[in-house]
C-alpha cells in the first residue's frame, strides 16, 4: 500500500509553497499527474514546482502547446497539458513519448485524456474545491513516489 497526504491550500502562494516543498524531494525519472477541474490550480502548482527546482522566469500553460520545456542545469522538466485531446491516440501521434525517461521530469495535466498510452505515474496529486480552500490530495503510484513522499513527509515535520 503506497502513502497519500491530503493538504489544505487556503490561496494560490499555499499552492505554490506545496509545489517549492514537493521540488526538493523530486528527481530525474519522475512522472507526476495533476488532476482537477478547470481553474482547480494545477499549472499554479507547477509554478511552485519550478521555483522549488530554480526557475524564476514566467510559467506558461502547456494548454495551446500541449507541452512547455524548462531546462534546469543538467534536468529537463516537461510540462503536458492534454485538456484539448479528443481521442487518446493525440497522445501517440504527438511522439511525446521520448519524453519520458530517466533524465527529465514530467508533470501532466489531464492525464486521462492521454487514456492507456501514459505508463504509471509516481505521484498522483489531485486538486479538489472546498467550499473557498482547496485541498490536495498527494498520493504514491510506486516505490519512487512512496520515497519521495516519505522525504517530503519529513521535510514538513521539521
Amino acid at each position: 500500500m503506497f502513502p497519500s497526504y491530503t493538504v489544505q491550500l487556503d490561496d494560490e502562494a499555499a499552492t505554490v509553497s506545496l509545489g517549492e516543498r514537493l521540488a526538493v524531494v523530486l528527481h530525474p525519472g519522475l512522472t507526476l499527474f495533476l488532476y482537477g477541474e478547470l481553474g482547480a490550480g494545477k499549472t499554479t502548482l507547477a509554478r511552485g514546482i519550478l521555483r522549488g527546482l530554480g526557475h524564476h522566469d514566467k510559467v506558461r500553460s502547456p494548454t495551446y502547446n500541449l507541452v512547455e520545456i524548462y531546462k534546469l542545469s543538467e534536468l529537463y522538466l516537461y510540462h503536458f497539458d492534454f485538456y484539448r485531446f479528443n481521442d487518446p491516440l493525440e497522445w501517440e501521434e504527438a511522439g511525446f513519448r521520448e519524453y519520458f525517461n530517466r533524465k527529465s521530469i514530467c508533470l501532466v495535466e489531464w492525464p486521462e485524456k492521454a487514456g492507456e498510452f501514459l505508463h504509471t505515474a509516481d505521484l498522483k496529486i489531485q486538486i479538489n474545491y472546498s467550499e473557498t480552500k482547496r485541498i490536495a490530495e498527494l498520493k504514491a503510484e510506486t516505490g519512487a513516489g512512496k520515497q519521495c513522499l516519505s522525504l517530503w513527509q519529513k521535510q514538513i515535520a521539521e
